[in-house]
């Protein structure tokens, strides 16, 4: 097959919490350019295995740009260089032939390692848990129009429902912050009004939730938002503060 490429891995490997972890260099050689970067690592992986050597972890699911659990930097952006692009849909023609690629885990306290590529990122559901729902009970699905939401409640309602969670803004944050993450949870419900009559205890749930999680503050120098690979607005952010700030 013509076309094909040869890269360098520098690839971070841990074996668990307990123990430190090191760059450790592969070949991926003979790699199609229409490959994701995912089946690229599929394929080094194989290679390992019939090795007798220990394949590289990193956590995947959907593979379709929904799911956010392929997280990890690449060449120290969080998901790549690609905006509003998740690392499994990063396909291997974005790197020149012959390029030299680095991977690393999310790094943030709130975040531990687990093995190589994997972190926890239950801190996540833990916030999550703490409001991030609708507890009444809003019966079967309404028909059409019978609860009206205004057009512009519900773009921003559908904008900030389009985070999946994948704790970029987390890892690309100096400060770890996730304050774009439980934005984007608090915004969602706050613009519709199913959640309307819980956005106070809501608000207060999450945030004191996302504090004792161990997050930092925000840094307010946009990085969540540029490396957010459903390309969610920092505007959630400030609408969280206000939230919170009317629920006193």
């Amino acid at each position: 097959m013509s076309g094909l490429r040869n890269y360098t891995l520098r690839v971070w490997r841990q074996k668990n919490a307990n123990t430190k972890g090191a760059f450790v260099n592969y070949d991926a050689s003979q790699i199609s350019p229409d490959m994701s970067l995912l089946e690229m690592l599929d394929v080094v992986n194989d290679r390992l295995i019939s090795d007798g050597k220990e394949p590289i972890a990193f956590e995947s699911d959907c593979r379709e740009g929904i799911c956010g659990a392929c997280s990890m930097v690449i060449n120290g952006i969080a998901h790549g260089k690609e905006r509003g692009t998740t690392a499994c849909q990063l396909h291997m023609r974005h790197f020149a032939d012959g390029e030299s690629i680095t991977l690393e885990p999310w790094r943030a306290r709130a975040f531990p390692p687990i093995k190589d590529l994997v972190v926890d990122r239950s801190a996540f559901d833990r916030i999550q848990q703490a409001g991030g729902y609708i507890s009444v009970n809003t019966g079967s699905a309404p028909d059409a129009h019978a609860i009206l939401v205004h057009k512009d409640d519900a773009d921003k309602a559908f904008d900030a429902a389009a985070c999946i969670g994948c704790g970029a803004c987390v890892a690309a944050c100096k400060n770890a912050s996730a304050m774009l993450f439980v934005g984007a949870k608090i915004s969602q419900l706050a613009h519709l009004p199913q959640g309307d009559p819980e956005r106070k205890q809501r608000a207060q749930a999450m945030i004191m939730q996302m504090d004792a999680e161990g997050f930092g503050s925000c840094t307010n120098t946009l990085e969540c938002e540029a490396v957010c690979p459903k390309e969610i607005s920092t505007r959630v952010i400030a609408e969280m503060n206000w939230e919170f700030m009317r629920s006193a």
